[in-house]
């Protein structure tokens, strides 16, 4: 049985290799799991504040639409490629399945450093991306939202070029756009207090004993999620001792004011030089004593390199991937447990969910409505995943693959797309 290394990333070769063992796979079950329905890859012009004519490189790949609409961000970034959209287009598929959502997977990009660019070449970007892609999105078909780089405004210029082109309203197209235009109450922070929800659910279980009273945590990565996952526990009666982004890291044994260390990255623009802290490496942090450990910053954090010296008693990726499989194995041996970033980091894409299902119902919830709902599917998807680990007897990440690949290949088998 052979699968094109070329479809996925290594890493997610190397977890999908393992479960078609388990659950004795076809090769017709693997190659509608690892093959993409539909790559697209296009250039773009678009003129410059300069008056220049320059053109930019585009992908949308959507990956499996066997359990609903594909769903997935864009991306702006000098580094997007076609391997990595498709990477992550796959594993949005299985994150919409291990949370239930009526979803399959996309993810798209721009090969663009925004930097480098003004607010109004921004826009006309974004707006020459959507033109090239707006014949095979839409509400029923594929529904972008942001991703890193890309934000409520940027949605906003590409919802309006999209209904521009088709002369309707149609809210439900993009997600993630700003609460004026249809988006959903909560959705800035969802991705943070999702995660959060997880940690709380399974310290709730027989899985970790573990409570939040003076627990420690460090938090790598301070943008969005990490900053917001930080002040969430930070409230909830955790002691945040670390927190560090792309620049530097501040270090507190005893605890750090989290509100505090938001107001004075966003006075400071940057977090060392924080009273009452030390500065540490993003390095350093991973590898501090401590019961909770967060990568919210970018992929392959933990290697085989660093892994042995990982000291925490527990890890939630609230990056992507930020785990290599060689590094999974050595924390699996030294009894570190590790809540994989399909569940952990998949509160945004429930609400993204959420508000689809308001756009379309054109009624709209409460902020109270919307986390309470959030809760509800992080907390069933962990129970969901009690019972596969259960059945068989696995490891976390592989049992959350099981249950994805599970409900992926019964909807493609209802259609008759496998025997």
């Amino acid at each position: 049985m052979t699968m094109e290394k070329d479809n996925v990333c290594i890493n997610c070769y190397n977890q999908v290799d393992k479960v078609a063992k388990l659950l004795n796979l076809k090769q017709a079950e693997l190659d509608i799991l690892t093959i993409p329905k539909r790559i697209h890859t296009f250039s773009f012009p678009v003129k410059l504040d300069s008056g220049d004519i320059r053109y930019f490189t585009g992908y949308r790949v959507q990956f499996n639409d066997a359990r609903g609409p594909t769903k997935g961000g864009i991306r702006f970034h000098p580094e997007v490629n076609l391997e990595e959209i498709k990477t992550l287009a796959f594993l949005m598929t299985l994150k919409c399945a291990v949370v239930n959502l009526p979803y399959g997977g996309a993810k798209g990009g721009v090969m663009i450093e925004p930097k480098r660019f003004s607010e109004e070449e921004l826009e006309r970007i974004s707006r020459g991306y959507i033109r090239e892609i707006n014949g095979f999105i839409g509400p029923y078909i594929d529904i972008p939202a942001p991703d890193v780089n890309t934000d409520a405004k940027i949605m906003a210029w590409m919802l309006d070029e999209y209904e521009k082109l088709k002369g309707r309203h149609s809210p439900a197209t993009i997600t993630g756009k700003p609460i004026a235009l249809g988006g959903s109450r909560a959705r800035d922070f969802s991705t943070s207090i999702g995660g959060a929800y997880v940690l709380q659910e399974l310290t709730e279980t027989s899985y970790i004993k573990l409570k939040p009273r003076n627990k420690s945590v460090a938090v790598q990565g301070f943008g969005n999620v990490g900053m917001n996952i930080a002040r969430i526990l930070y409230e909830w009666g955790y002691k945040v001792i670390a927190v560090s982004d792309s620049k530097s890291g501040i270090y507190n044994s005893n605890g750090l004011d989290i509100k505090n260390v938001i107001a004075h990255k966003e006075k400071k623009g940057k977090l060392s030089k924080f009273k009452g802290s030390k500065d540490i490496s993003n390095e350093a942090l991973l590898e501090l004593k401590t019961d909770v450990l967060i990568p919210a910053a970018l992929e392959d954090q933990i290697t085989k390199k660093n892994a042995d010296s990982i000291k925490a008693k527990l890890i939630l990726e609230m990056a992507n991937r930020p785990i290599t499989p060689e590094a999974d194995d050595i924390l699996l041996e030294k009894n570190i447990f590790v809540i994989p970033d399909i569940l952990a980091n998949a509160g945004g894409v429930v609400v993204s969910y959420f508000e689809w299902v308001q756009n379309s119902m054109n009624f709209y919830w409460s902020e109270k409505e919307v986390l309470d709902k959030l809760k509800t599917y992080m907390s069933n998807a962990v129970k969901e995943l009690s019972t596969v680990c259960t059945d068989f007897k696995c490891d976390m990440r592989k049992s959350l693959y099981i249950n994805a690949i599970k409900k992926i290949l019964e909807a493609e088998r209802l259609r008759g797309n496998l025997k």
